[in-house]
């Protein structure tokens, strides 16, 4: 018998070697030094200590897929970019293939989180260590951590083979083993049956030292974003992928439109709505907090408290609040699931070098001018009343100019002025500030960086070492941060799903249901659940994230006119997700936008101009960034498997294109 499992695990391992590189799983593999005969098996998880060692190390494999400080596909879309981040430039004009992978090959470590997180629910119970709780709690995370990973390589890849749960047969060749891919919708039912299961044994809430555990809420909320994506255009009957096939020639997707597939990712979001556990997070207005800092008198919201108003609300700090370390994860009532701690890694990417950032990330003009005013007019609606300028500067002899807002300082382009608060919370215009409070030193504090030419944040002479826009990020900057003498940096709490998500998720697949037909599930806990298009549940959806933004809520024209409000939706996730887990790369290609908004080249700043007062506003001139040229295909919807994959595996068939 012990034998016979041996025999059994390695075969697994084996037949996995096809997903794993050399120099990824390879390494994985070797140091899991309990799990090559049953002896070892059973040692593993004879104790608590190494049940735990053993559900960490799985993690470990897929960290960098669980919340993406460190992915580039935030860097590989129409919203900002880096100078030199894993190849930017490549994935902006589409420079990859099945050789050329960028360093995007994941395809092993996440197969072997699957494997992981298999081979711990069929064991798990063997502890006798661990209570019946205990037990079902890691059962829970394992089924998590899974649906994960699978997702992870869905949003990807599309559809992929699903390995077994319980091994395979020993007695097929090597070739026989090698595992097809599977259809899209069938991946998307293995992740929905694993996060059912995990929410129904998942605690609600964490202690404070197991923030990263998935909760209830956690599997809930991940099942509602994997159904959003696949109730979107690029898989809910799109004929263009009449070509993405198996090897035997069967078609991977389903080329017929299903509405239902909406209807059920906008109950998997209300589920998470009922359990009541989760709000956005606001902080009110202090006591001090100047009247020019609050948004503009609007005989309504200005009266009313959140979510009807944002009386008692301060928006700037609110939304900031969730990305720059103010708030801890734990008190967080916005957080839903987290899993990496961030003291650094991309606050120092976006810091000017005049503080000794590395002045790297570079935000597109296309996402600035997505912002709305503070009073909520578009930039387009305010200028043709006079009330959006792109000439002129900030004085100090008028005030009036300065916007309002504390991070519109002297000798700013009047274009940066008056602007919803989540826009002074995320970008870096040339001449913000930088406040770098931890620095021993004052003359690093309240650091104001300008980008023109020659200047120390600026483009040096031919050497592109700066925004590459004009343009920077601040979206995950503390006013304390500083790598200066003395300086420190807020830890951050990376906000992997959050409540804000959730709504939007709701209220985008309610939109896209026909109006008078209603639609029943089951809930996870068995229950039942009805939607239907209903433009006061959209209204319930969107208004508190513009309430707690503190700008005015959409118009009936637009809550009244379904595609309307899908315009609006789109600009909506734009701003409030935007630089969050590469929402944006991920959004425009499940919309198959991606062929239009990614085929257009990067605008910005001028960054040629200097800061002498007789040209520097030509500095302000919308600029194509000619050194990182953009293009879209259509086998870009999809990433290629990688060369060698194909060659392991060979009834793995390539994406269409590649």
């Amino acid at each position: 018998m012990k034998n016979k499992f041996k025999n059994i695990l390695l075969c697994i391992v084996a037949s996995l070697a096809f997903m794993c590189s050399a120099t990824s799983c390879g390494d994985f593999l070797d140091v899991d030094e309990y799990f090559y005969d049953q002896m070892s098996l059973d040692s593993a998880f004879s104790k608590r200590e190494y049940v735990e060692g053993w559900f960490s190390n799985a993690f470990e494999h897929m960290a960098s897929d669980i919340g993406e400080w460190r992915g580039n596909f935030k860097y590989a879309s129409d919203d900002m970019f880096t100078y030199d981040q894993g190849s930017s430039k490549d994935y902006q004009n589409g420079n990859y293939s099945a050789e050329n992978q960028l360093g995007e090959d994941n395809l092993g470590r996440l197969y072997e989180a699957v494997r992981k997180a298999s081979t711990f629910l069929n064991n798990v119970h063997k502890c006798k260590e661990l209570s019946y709780t205990e037990i079902a709690d890691y059962q829970g995370q394992a089924m998590f951590l899974r649906a994960y990973a699978y997702w992870a390589l869905l949003r990807k890849y599309g559809p992929v083979p699903i390995i077994p749960e319980e091994g395979l047969d020993v007695s097929l060749s090597y070739e026989e083993l090698s595992l097809p891919r599977s259809h899209f919708d069938d991946v998307v039912d293995v992740i929905e049956k694993d996060l059912i299961q995990a929410a129904r044994v998942l605690p609600s809430v964490r202690p404070v030292n197991n923030l990263g555990r998935p909760t209830r809420g956690a599997a809930l909320a991940l099942r509602a974003r994997v159904l959003l994506y696949a109730a979107s255009p690029l898989f809910n009957g799109n004929e263009d992928f009449y070509n993405l096939k198996d090897k035997e020639g069967n078609v991977l997707v389903s080329l017929e439109y299903d509405e239902s597939k909406w209807a059920k990712a906008a109950a998997a979001a209300k589920e998470v709505i009922n359990l009541g556990r989760y709000d956005l997070y606001t902080i009110a207005p202090d006591v001090n907090t100047p009247e020019y800092e609050r948004p503009p008198y609007h005989e309504v919201y200005s009266e009313e408290k959140y979510p009807n108003g944002w009386a008692d609300v301060d928006p700037l700090k609110s939304y900031k609040s969730n990305f720059d370390g103010t708030i801890q994860g734990s008190k967080n009532p916005e957080l839903i699931f987290t899993r990496t701690k961030n003291n650094g890694h991309i606050v120092r990417d976006c810091m000017p070098k005049g503080i000794e950032g590395y002045n790297k990330v570079a935000v597109t003009q296309k996402q600035v001018d997505a912002y709305y005013m503070n009073d909520g007019r578009t930039i387009q609606e305010a200028e043709t009343e006079g009330d959006y300028k792109r000439l002129g500067f900030t004085t100090a002899s008028n005030p009036d100019q300065e916007g309002g807002y504390p991070f519109v300082p002297v000798d700013v382009s009047l274009m940066y002025v008056n602007r919803e608060p989540r826009f002074y919370a995320s970008i870096a215009f040339n001449g913000s500030i930088w406040e770098a409070e931890s620095a021993t030193d004052p003359q690093f504090r309240n650091y104001q960086a300008f980008y023109y030419r020659n200047l120390v944040d600026g483009k040096e002479g031919f050497k592109e070492n700066c925004p590459l826009t004009g343009i920077g990020l601040k979206k995950y900057y503390h006013p304390e941060d500083s790598y200066n003498p003395g300086g420190y940096i807020q830890n951050k709490t990376e906000p992997t799903i959050r409540y804000a998500e959730i709504l939007l998720i709701y209220a985008e697949a309610l939109n896209e249901l026909t109006p008078g037909k209603q639609y029943t599930f089951d809930t996870f806990n068995s229950n039942e659940i009805t939607v239907e298009y209903n433009q006061s549940e959209l209204r319930a959806a969107i208004k508190p994230i513009r309430m707690r933004a503190g700008i005015p809520d959409l118009d009936d024209n637009t809550y009244n006119n379904q595609n309307n409000f899908r315009i609006a939706l789109k600009k909506e996730r734009q701003i409030e997700l935007f630089a969050e887990n590469a929402f944006r790369y991920t959004d425009l290609r499940r919309w198959k936008d991606a062929m239009k908004e990614e085929s257009e080249q990067i605008m910005g700043c001028n960054i040629n101009i200097g800061e002498q007062e007789s040209v520097k506003q030509r500095f302000y001139t919308p600029t194509v960034v000619t050194s990182v040229p953009k293009s879209f295909s259509q086998r870009m919807y999809l990433w290629p498997f990688p060369k060698h994959e194909l060659k392991r595996n060979i009834n793995l068939s390539q994406n269409p294109g590649w």
